[in-house]
């Protein structure tokens, strides 16, 4: 494989040659005292994976890993066109849109007794069982399904002829190393590998892959074969609502042209120069917060390096996002059709 910049590299390199994206420095310092209080109060750790969201796996299992290897495979592209029109999913009396949607869908599959997260299933699903499976309860489907049918066809064919059908085996090669589990998924399994060119540079954001190596860390509660001494090596998982709620805080800006393009709403190309600079900077602007949140507890005398690290920031920025999403109307998020989130 080819040789680029680990996506930590890659948004230091994209922040300091970015020309439409910002890194704000007061801003930075404020979201980190905010978020200063919620760590102090415990309000953000890694139990809130199970306890806040009711669809993910509340069990530490090889099925549960399983689950979270498909979801996280199938984990890209759920905004929708029209706010008032969209895929939506009804599971349990309640319905659910965007990411959760796919979350609702495989959790019904398996209740109507289809194998789903076994790979000997999805590695030969047709297009009519995948649409079936994904099927959406309004007129909107869920979007890209012939690339969900492609990813599940592929990731299924891998898992079965390198690590027996299951992902537990992936995760036992890396030796609880967060980095090693993120090679080996950027490795061997293709349609996870998100990276472009920016100035000539090879940069990437693994924003699928790295999410799978936080899941895997989550649901297996950092024990185990999930006790990832350099989880804090992984970085903000740069899709399209991180920037936007970065924007909202004041941590980023963006040029009135970029501006103008998100409220035209233009769709951007994957790997774009601005596309690539928003998600760059995102990262960056993440990691600094970090940095910032570990030295407002340091002066405090409190060492957190083991308790503060992107994957949980990243988290409570999703979730602020949804929470907030009509204080945030002012400020569009960039619009990308890809399977890379």
């Amino acid at each position: 494989m080819e040789a680029f910049m680990s996506p930590k590299e890659s948004a230091k390199f994209i922040a300091e040659n970015s020309k439409d994206v910002y890194v704000e420095e007061d801003g930075v310092r404020k979201v980190a005292e905010m978020l200063f209080d919620k760590f102090s109060k415990k309000e953000l750790s890694l139990d809130d994976w199970k306890l806040l969201h009711e669809l993910n796996p509340q069990v530490v299992s090889e099925e549960s890993v399983n689950w979270v290897f498909l979801v996280d495979a199938l984990n890209f592209s759920f905004w929708s066109e029209h706010e008032d029109h969209k895929c939506l999913v009804k599971y349990k009396g309640k319905i659910y849109s965007g990411y959760w949607s796919l979350c609702a869908a495989v959790n019904r599959a398996l209740d109507e007794g289809i194998p789903i997260t076994s790979a000997s299933y999805y590695a030969t699903m047709t297009l009519d069982q995948v649409r079936h499976v994904f099927r959406s309860d309004t007129d909107v489907p869920m979007p890209l399904i012939e690339d969900r049918h492609r990813v599940l066809n592929e990731t299924g064919t891998v898992l079965l002829e390198k690590f027996g059908g299951s992902f537990l085996t992936c995760i036992k090669k890396s030796e609880k190393s967060a980095q090693k589990l993120l090679h080996l998924i950027i490795e061997n399994f293709p349609s996870f590998r998100d990276e472009a060119m920016f100035q000539g540079e090879k940069v990437s954001f693994y924003k699928r892959a790295q999410i799978l190596v936080a899941d895997t860390w989550n649901v297996l509660e950092g024990k185990g074969d999930g006790c990832f001494s350099d989880i804090s090596s992984v970085t903000i998982f740069a899709d399209y609502r991180i920037p936007q709620v970065l924007v909202h805080l004041g941590a980023m800006r963006y040029s009135e042209d970029l501006m103008k393009k998100l409220h035209e709403g233009l769709v951007f190309q994957s790997g774009g120069k601005q596309e690539v600079e928003i998600r760059g900077c995102s990262i960056w602007c993440c990691e600094l917060i970090c940095s910032r949140l570990l030295e407002l507890f340091k002066k405090k005398g409190q060492n957190m390096s083991e308790k503060i690290n992107a994957v949980l920031l990243d988290y409570y920025l999703w979730d602020y996002a949804r929470d907030h999403r009509k204080d945030m109307k002012g400020i569009p998020f960039h619009r990308v059709r890809c399977i890379y989130y």
